[in-house]
């Protein structure tokens, strides 16, 4: 004697999918507080100057908070970054890319939702990235740097070229 086996698909009674609601959009927090915090530390800690953070998320999807620091020398620029790296690892937040730590002029270091630009003061003014996101608005950080609060120091103007010296005729 063969009895058929029921199967559970056949035996149990449908059930009726729920209608698909739009999902509500996360509101993303005010500012990524904590990682905005840690970058923060790192500045002071390598006496970044003339940090300026710069809340971004109204003007474009890559990052939210853009942050620029400049260094006095290009080791000094490379030691900010990498502190900015040390601190981010330490807390559990992985930087997506580091770029132009070998120049040491410029180094980008993306942490996805907070981006760090530290450069020489030179390299600062001729790219002038405030002027590029000038829409934006200044964010309000927790902490702000007390290193933003220096000022720098004006350049020297240029010394006057010596006139070229008459070359003896032979």
């Amino acid at each position: 004697m063969t009895t058929k086996a029921s199967s559970r698909r056949a035996s149990a009674p449908a059930k009726a999918k729920p209608a698909k609601t739009p999902a509500k959009a996360k509101a993303k927090p005010a500012l990524p507080n904590a990682l905005l915090r840690i970058v923060n530390d790192a500045l002071d800690d390598m006496k970044a100057v003339n940090v300026k953070v710069i809340d971004v998320r109204h003007l474009t999807d890559i990052t939210d908070i853009v942050v620029i620091a400049s260094g006095n020398s290009d080791r000094h620029v490379k030691s900010i970054a990498d502190r900015v790296v040390q601190f981010a690892k330490q807390n559990d937040f992985r930087p997506m890319g580091v770029e132009g730590a070998r120049e040491g002029e410029w180094v980008l270091v993306d942490l996805t939702d907070v981006v760090v630009h530290v450069m020489l003061p030179r390299v600062r003014e001729f790219y002038g990235l405030e002027n590029l996101w000038e829409d934006a608005t200044p964010a309000d950080s927790t902490k702000v740097s007390t290193a933003s609060k220096v000022p720098t120091t004006p350049k020297a103007p240029p010394r006057p070229r010596a006139a070229p010296r008459a070359r003896a005729a032979r």
